[in-house]
């Protein structure tokens, strides 16, 4: 069973409130005197009971001198903690069994502000954030062109767009607008400057568009939005389960790095409609890990703070994906032979007589 050490720091005067407020949500814990007053309860709380007992206490102590509450992850534990029957508080301050759509909306996840944590130092805009977004779009932007698909994935590794992409997500799923701006700015300058340097680097190299790694990019076929909306629910729930961010970040990568690169080599060598191709893929992928990522946070049971907030940006998105799949179906039901969908109509005259 995932647990959390949970060190809590109350006022004397507060011992018998956390004693009661503890034992409803773990089976094991102890308690020590520390200095100017205080009290220090160690308590081993399994991971999907972390969420309930922070609210708690936010709400009993968080205007009280002194009050602090310190997570830390256990390795293990022994002997193993019974599971306990999580009670959910009645409106008259009672306690009741928990419902069946509760228990199925309790996962083994990290708490809320667990995700706080991990996600706010990607956020920032650091030199070395937008040197690895740079440089992971370059050598993408290389591997496809050279049809080197170990090239590509090896780019993945360094992208570090995880972050912003899945703090948009969690920004949704919560209602909370200053993380959902922060989020969004860190990715549009990411994108943007990953976009800048591949088009400068399609001014000085010769880019065929009919190699395969290319030409995979400027064409949106169905299994793309399957495989985008894969990733997007198989990050978050990596993510909300603690998962390092760089191993997970790999299959957001895969979604966004290669077409943003795509998108910079074509309108770097002056092949614009591909260019708009590439970053309508894009486009596609980053809405389908918002819709994907949104629906798997509510299922992994982030509550929102604002149903309204929450419902309003996930049909917002929700729509967007299905204008985006009636093009693409659209596409693929007029013929992806047509002269209007297919890449030799839209290079030059010359170039496409030459082959």
């Amino acid at each position: 069973m995932s647990a959390r050490l949970v060190e809590i720091l109350v006022p004397d005067a507060e011992v018998p409130r956390t004693k009661e407020i503890i034992a409803r949500h773990c089976s094991r814990f102890w308690q020590e005197p520390v200095p100017d007053g205080l009290e220090k309860f160690s308590c081993v709380v399994a991971s999907r009971s972390i969420e309930s007992l922070i609210a708690e206490l936010d709400r009993n102590f968080k205007n009280i001198a002194g009050f602090s509450v310190l997570v830390l992850q256990v390795e293990a534990v022994l002997p193993e903690i019974p599971e306990l029957e999580e009670i959910a508080p009645s409106p008259s301050g009672e306690s009741k069994p928990p419902s069946k759509l509760e228990i199925f909306f309790t996962r083994d996840r990290i708490s809320t502000n667990e995700l706080y944590d991990d996600i706010e130092a990607s956020l920032e805009l650091r030199p070395n954030y937008l040197l690895t977004v740079i440089l992971s779009a370059l050598i993408a932007a290389l591997g496809m062109r050279s049809g080197q698909t170990a090239v590509v994935i090896g780019a993945m590794i360094i992208a570090p767009l995880l972050g912003p992409t899945m703090a948009l997500a969690m920004a949704a799923t919560l209602g909370d607008r200053s993380l959902g701006r922060r989020a969004l700015s860190t990715l549009v300058v990411g994108i943007f400057s990953a976009l800048a340097f591949t088009f400068l680097l399609g001014m000085v190299i010769d880019v065929d568009p009919l190699v395969p790694e290319l030409r995979n990019r400027t064409i949106v076929h169905p299994a793309d939005i399957a495989l985008a909306l894969a990733c997007g629910a198989a990050g978050v729930l990596a993510f909300s389960q603690g998962a390092s961010l760089s191993l997970v970040g790999v299959m957001i990568a895969v979604a966004l790095v290669p077409p943003i690169a795509a998108a910079g080599l074509f309108f770097g060598s002056g092949q614009e409609i591909l260019g708009f191709r590439a970053l309508f893929l894009l486009a596609t992928n980053l809405v389908c890990i918002n819709v994907a990522g949104i629906v798997t946070f509510l299922v992994q049971g982030l509550p929102p703070r604002n149903w309204r907030i929450t419902s309003g940006i996930f049909l917002i998105w929700l729509l967007i994906l299905l204008l985006f799949v009636g093009l693409v179906g659209g596409r693929f039901a007029i013929g992806a032979d047509n002269p209007i969908f297919s890449i030799a109509a839209s290079l030059p005259a010359a170039e496409t007589g030459s082959r």
